[in-house]
């Protein structure tokens, strides 16, 4: 699922749909051998106008800006997922459906105009130059990257680069300032977030995207589990965006047996491709429980649509996106792309996942929204029966096409934790500076929790810790003192679950929280029952 990235360039409008023509045109000749776009014999209206503004129009003009505005105009008239991806922007997105990138390996949070070092990659190129968890970047390069107007995009560009490259970095290091010289290595970028038995038969895999790496790094998870005696699976799908189609396929072929169609493709101008199981599986049998929401999307969708035709897992939670195109990337001759919508894919009985998306962009995903907030099942209509097309799995069981999976049970969202007061202390970034601050200064403390399930059981904030909270919060311009009792546990809860990140990173993160995930409860409750 992609979220589009608009420049807006208000002059020149009156002449859009036919600079988007020539532009469209324009960049992709060069990629497109064998196909003119224009004849040098006769010259046209849209070159024309191309020509008048550059020789006639009153301002200088950046007439490659304008293009690109022009071609995602034109894109918009299409549907919400074909997008224009400029040439600055093209790297990151390649890099993370590649699954790795070239950096210093470190993750960093912006806390006070500064950013601060949360964590060193072991054996990463920043662990080799002598930074650790904490120091504070004063430069990179040339750039100084502390005060206002700074972005994680911005350092994202400065510390990323070639391989091999140097970067020189200033950090205020303890209370002294220190320069280190870092060669930019390979960082993977995982999809998987989390890998862990539950109990002694229940086993846990969290993915947070289908990236190239997404089936190896699954198949290490999964092997990893069954030899510690694993016979029932969660796969937790929440939030996954999707990626490549294919690494999804791979998966779905482990959990199904025999020849069984797992999705299909078809547009217009690309003929029917079927995916089908290839192989013996790995987890053919044995319970499977899919946890999925309103961010479970594409790739994704086609996973669980796959496995719920075929009634082979249970799938827990909200429904998912609603996301049945397929989009294959064109690189532009100016190194930008379009990532254009070339088919639909299919569910085994032949269901289509995608949403409506007739009332424009802004209406499709403002209904996300809606149905995000409102914990949503199913749409209907004024009698109550669902609005969507009904189709029977390969066991009769009822299922439905377009706007999204409908799980087999429904776990609401519970939005009581989702205050107007908890929501501003997110996005300032509060209880994450509180938490990380915090782990600084009572490492010594935490090191002694040898695991989570030991973390969570012995540690608990003190109304000192509390009252540091409010203070952090009032910097924040935020009334910590309003919260209510319950609002005040889940704060508390959240500044937990940040500190078992910080301790065992993403791993430590989810299984802190899957202690109290009603989703997960559920499941635990399925198999007692």
């Amino acid at each position: 699922m992609n979220n589009k990235k608009i420049q807006v360039w208000l002059p020149l409008l009156f002449s859009l749909t036919m600079v988007a023509g020539m532009f469209f045109g324009y960049k992709m000749r060069d990629n497109m051998p064998g196909k003119s776009f224009f004849h040098t014999e006769q010259r046209r209206p849209i070159q024309e106008i191309i020509d008048l503004i550059r020789n006639k129009y009153v301002e200088e003009v950046d007439l490659n800006a304008l293009s690109d505005t022009a071609i995602q105009a034109m894109l918009n008239k299409l549907d919400p997922h074909s997008v224009f991806i400029p040439a600055e922007e093209l790297q990151q997105v390649n890099d993370d459906l590649s699954g790795r990138f070239y950096g210093i390996g470190i993750e960093f949070g912006i806390f006070d105009d500064t950013l601060n070092v949360m964590h060193v990659l072991k054996d990463g190129p920043s662990e080799k130059a002598g930074l650790v968890t904490g120091d504070k970047m004063l430069m990179i390069g040339d750039s100084v990257v502390t005060g206002k107007g700074n972005d994680s995009d911005k350092f994202i560009r400065l510390l990323r680069g070639e391989r091999g490259s140097k970067v020189v970095i200033r950090v205020l290091h303890g209370s002294g300032i220190k320069t280190v010289t870092i060669s930019r290595g390979e960082i993977p970028l995982p999809s998987l977030d989390a890998a862990y038995m539950m109990d002694k038969t229940l086993g846990y895999i969290r993915l947070n995207k289908f990236s190239s790496s997404t089936y190896r790094e699954f198949m290490d998870a999964l092997v990893g589990l069954k030899k510690q005696g694993m016979q029932k699976l969660v796969l937790d799908l929440r939030d996954n965006g999707g990626g490549i189609l294919e690494e999804a396929t791979e998966i779905a072929d482990e959990f199904l047996d025999g020849d069984k169609l797992i999705t299909y493709t078809e547009g217009k101008h690309s003929a029917k491709k079927e995916y089908r199981c290839r192989r013996t599986g790995q987890f053919e049998t044995g319970d499977l429980f899919i946890l999925a929401d309103e961010g479970t999307a594409s790739a994704s969708e086609i996973l669980i649509g796959a496995l719920q035709d075929w009634d082979r897992a249970t799938i827990i939670g909200r429904r998912t996106f609603g996301k049945g195109l397929v989009q294959e990337q064109f690189d532009l001759s100016d190194g930008s792309a379009i990532r254009l919508t070339i088919a639909k894919y299919y569910t085994p009985i032949g269901r289509s996942i995608q949403r409506s998306y007739a009332n424009g962009e802004k209406a499709y995903f403002e209904e996300i929204n809606n149905r995000y907030h409102d914990g949503d099942r199913e749409t209907t209509d004024t009698t109550g029966k669902t609005k969507r097309k009904a189709f029977k799995t390969m066991k009769g069981k009822t299922v439905y096409g377009g706007g999204g999976i409908t799980p087999d049970l429904f776990i609401a969202l519970d939005t009581s934790l989702f205050t107007s007061r908890s929501a501003a202390l997110s996005s300032a970034g509060t209880i994450n500076r509180f938490a990380y601050r915090f782990y600084l200064q009572h490492l010594p403390e935490l090191k002694k929790f040898t695991s989570v399930s030991e973390f969570n059981s012995g540690f608990d904030f003190s109304e000192k810790d509390w009252n540091d909270f409010m203070l952090t919060a009032a910097t924040d311009s935020i009334k910590a003192v309003s919260f209510s009792p319950a609002e005040k546990t889940g704060i508390l809860n959240q500044a937990k679950s940040a500190l078992a990140r910080q301790l065992w990173r993403n791993e430590g993160y989810f299984e802190f929280l899957n202690n109290s995930d009603p989703s997960i409860m559920k499941v635990k409750e399925l198999i007692i029952n």
